[in-house]
């Protein structure tokens, strides 16, 4: 019940809707055509973003790499291939690989055509979300290469047919954005009317609404901002230079507002090291770095100012030394919480440029312990009582009840909140936090509207390269950091494990400290 009565009515209507016609296609046998005549058109990009090095072909052997996993088809491609989780095989139906720098054109074609001769047996690989992202893929590498081939557009067609029966008004978010982009893709390729008008109705209608006025994807992940970030700069290079096709300046003039306000939100999150928080479902080398991201945009001559961070719910504060990142905002969006985590108050600590204090990260979307662990309240810096989550994350994606904000307050120096993720404890959290130039302080109190005991534990979470860490009574020692905790306190240093990306962790250590009713905790930067 706390996880349906946020979900959106169309959410419902189509779930509902999409289960019964499949019931109502297998009594009927309906199958899709998987291949349809077509007229396509080659179309102009400059240049976009590389894909990392993720396929090489070795005397016939065909190895692909994903989520830091490597498998080779000796014989034949499985593209169902299931041994190393779904999102890996996603992975593999995306053909993400067709845009890497070394490719040879014969392999390129080798795999799109073995696709294509197995596709009536594809399972994963026909879903709405692989046929979007293979479809733009298909397209930049069929047109920046000047490949003209009846049978590959004829199934590519087909493909867009199914997609467009299957659009996922059930998931919303990021889901349904890159089915509005690939439709767009599909319509100057094909030069098709009915994708372009539902792709203008998808991109108006959820880019208003996903991009935040600061100019954050709406799901609150850095990672999640860069690939939708990277889709509105492909669809600007798409309509920018192929003008003879369709010439679409709302649509044009509205993306590029919307690339400026994402480039700003993105430019202000962004470490000076060139990475990003790791807050929510956001990890390396998935999606382009923010780097390649602004030198895109400058390709394609799109100006930008930073964005001052406020819808967002993070904060950051900067010195000559370090960088803090805060998340002080409540969980969201409300109806595809799939990609939160129970984590308010939560914050990542940059020395000079080094992590120092980190979020652990995510190494794997599967249902099971880790993934949980990953979404907890625990795996976060910031405060638990009595064991519990501040909101109910369960299965891979799913959020029940979900702490709230309650009070609030910032300067320029500090930001001051109360969550109520522990009402029904009889608890109330507040955090603040205060910005000097050579130390942070944050101040943890619990108020008790019920007299009864209670356990409130803080976690710190050092990054695994944070060496020679020493413990005194009340005292944790690196070589960048002093942490000083004041009041009734017990600290225990333990050993964790960080993800580093997927299916990729690495062991470290976590300070976890005891307290009862207030925890102060300065951090002093060390000369």
């Amino acid at each position: 019940y706390n996880t349906l009565k946020y979900v959106k009515l169309i959410q419902i209507r189509y779930q509902i809707f999409y289960r019964k016609r499949s019931k109502y296609r297998r009594f009927t046998h309906f199958n899709y055509k998987y291949t349809d005549r077509s007229k396509a058109n080659t179309l102009k990009f400059q240049k976009s973003i590389l894909s990392e090095n993720i396929f090489s072909n070795t005397q016939n052997d065909k190895n692909f790499t994903f989520l830091n996993l490597s498998h080779t088809f000796k014989k034949e491609i499985d593209w169902n291939f299931s041994s190393f989780g779904k999102l890996w095989t996603y992975n593999l139906n995306y053909f993400d690989y067709l845009n890497q720098k070394d490719i040879l054109k014969e392999d390129a074609l080798f795999l799109i055509t073995d696709f294509i001769e197995n596709i009536e047996k594809n399972r994963d690989g026909l879903e709405p979300f692989p046929i979007s992202l293979r479809g733009i893929n298909w397209i930049k590498y069929l047109s920046m290469n000047q490949i003209k081939n009846q049978s590959i557009d004829d199934s590519l067609y087909a493909q867009y047919t199914i997609l467009m029966d299957n659009l996922e008004y059930h998931l919303l978010g990021n889901h349904l954005l890159e089915n509005g982009f690939s439709l767009l893709f599909g319509a100057y390729y094909f030069k098709d009317n009915t994708y372009l008008e539902k792709a203008k109705e998808i991109l108006f209608l959820q880019l208003k609404e996903q991009i935040l006025e600061d100019g954050a994807h709406f799901e609150l992940t850095a990672m999640y901002h860069q690939i939708m970030l990277y889709r509105t700069l492909d669809c600007i290079n798409l309509l920018e230079n192929n003008k003879k096709i369709y010439d679409e300046k709302e649509l044009l003039l509205f993306l590029r507002d919307t690339a400026k306000s994402m480039l700003g939100w993105l430019f202000a999150i962004t470490y000076k090291n060139g990475d990003i928080p790791h807050l929510n479902d956001s990890t390396n080398e998935i999606a382009p770095v923010s780097k390649e991201l602004f030198s895109y945009a400058k390709r394609l001559k799109i100006d930008f100012e930073k964005k001052n961070l406020k819808d967002c719910g993070y904060r950051k504060f900067e010195t000559n030394r370090y960088e803090l990142v805060v998340d002080v905002g409540n969980i969201g969006p409300d109806y595809i919480p799939g990609h939160a985590h129970s984590d308010m108050f939560n914050f990542e600590l940059i020395i000079d440029s080094m992590p120092i204090i980190v979020d652990t990260g995510i190494s794997t979307y599967e249902s099971n312990d880790r993934r949980y662990l990953e979404r907890s309240t625990k795996a976060h810096n910031t405060v638990v009582i009595n064991d519990k989550n501040q909101s109910e994350v369960w299965s891979s994606f799913r959020v029940a009840k979900r702490a709230k904000i309650i009070e609030f307050f910032e300067n320029e120096y500090s930001v001051k909140a109360t969550h109520d993720g522990y009402k029904k404890e009889g608890l109330f959290h507040s955090r603040e936090f205060v910005a000097y130039d050579e130390k942070i302080s944050i101040i943890d109190k619990i108020d008790s509207i019920k007299s009864r005991p209670y356990k409130a534990i803080a976690y710190f979470h050092f990054h695994p390269d944070v060496k020679e860490i020493k413990q005194t009574d009340n005292e944790i020692i690196t070589s960048s950091i002093i942490l000083i905790f004041k009041g009734s306190i017990n600290i225990e240093l333990v050993d964790i494990h960080i993800a580093k990306g997927y299916n990729n962790l690495s062991r470290s250590k976590c300070i976890k400290v005891s307290f009862t009713d207030k925890l102060e905790t300065q951090i002093n930067i060390i000369r």
